[in-house]
């Protein structure tokens, strides 16, 4: 081997090797966070996003089976709580009626600003919180003061929608936030599937977050409402927890099973 011919000659630079690589990476990090605060840029994020889920929405023709949302199947029980899986919720707010009041409950981590601008742009409001939880007992503050602005909004004839299944926790197996939302406020929850037959689901993601893809099929399935007694106790909420789970798991494997057809 040739050990002189690896040196650079004279007056040449020497290629970018590590040390460029890590000189990138801290410019990076010195530049990601003002992007990242940045109104215009999260705005421009989020207009490229709603522009997205629109095309989806325009490109997959729903397939027969699928649930009429406008004046279907829940309108007789409305106002009530949309129950929606964590990573299977992506579609929501383009399907979702216009016209038709909607509050939804959106965590209060930083990633999921960009989450409450993109409800914003479809006319639903966003309400900050974290309503999974795996006590009644034990809400942080955020978390009941976002159910009692959701019970607010049921009073007043509007929609809300929840993610029901705890952050980072099981996914698809409710908690028993929303099932408290319902026992306070009365009103009956409604499990929701939407599915797309072109999808990219990402596998290390905790809850297999699916991203749906234009040019396709879609469905859109109802799953059978789930009413809580105002005097329910643990054993009851419980109960009632396991009922909406098994509900929208099953509306959850309708809408695949009619956009993908029998296996």
């Amino acid at each position: 081997m040739h050990h002189d011919a690896a040196k650079a000659p004279a007056g040449e630079a020497a290629p970018a090797g590590r040390g460029g690589s890590r000189a990138t990476k801290a410019f990076w990090r010195r530049v990601r966070e003002p992007l990242a605060q940045s109104r215009i840029v999260k705005n421009v994020i989020v207009g490229l996003l709603a522009q997205f889920v629109r095309l989806v929405r325009l490109t997959n023709r729903t397939v027969e089976g699928s649930a009429k949302v406008a004046g279907g199947a829940y309108a007789h029980l409305e106002p009530g709580i949309i129950a929606l899986w964590h990573g299977q919720h992506l579609l929501t707010p383009a399907y979702y009626p216009k016209g038709r009041p909607l509050v939804a409950m959106v965590s209060r981590s930083a990633d999921a600003e960009l989450n409450a601008l993109m409800l914003e742009r479809f006319g639903i409001e966003a309400v900050r919180g974290s309503g999974g939880r795996d006590s009644t007992r034990h809400l942080d503050k955020g978390g009941a003061k976002a159910l009692i602005a959701l019970k607010k909004s049921l009073t007043a004839g509007k929609n809300v929608a929840m993610i029901a299944d705890i952050p980072h926790g099981t996914p698809r197996d409710a908690g028993l936030g929303i099932v408290l939302l319902a026992r306070l406020s009365g009103r009956p929850i409604m499990p929701a599937a939407i599915a797309t037959s072109r999808r990219k689901v990402l596998e290390k993601s905790w809850d297999k977050t699916t991203i749906n893809l234009p040019f396709g099929r879609a469905s859109i399935v109802l799953g059978t409402p789930v009413l809580v007694p105002a005097n329910a106790d643990d054993a009851e909420m419980e109960r009632k927890r396991q009922e909406l789970t098994a509900s929208l798991n099953a509306a959850t494997a309708e809408a695949y099973r009619l956009v993908d057809g029998p296996k």
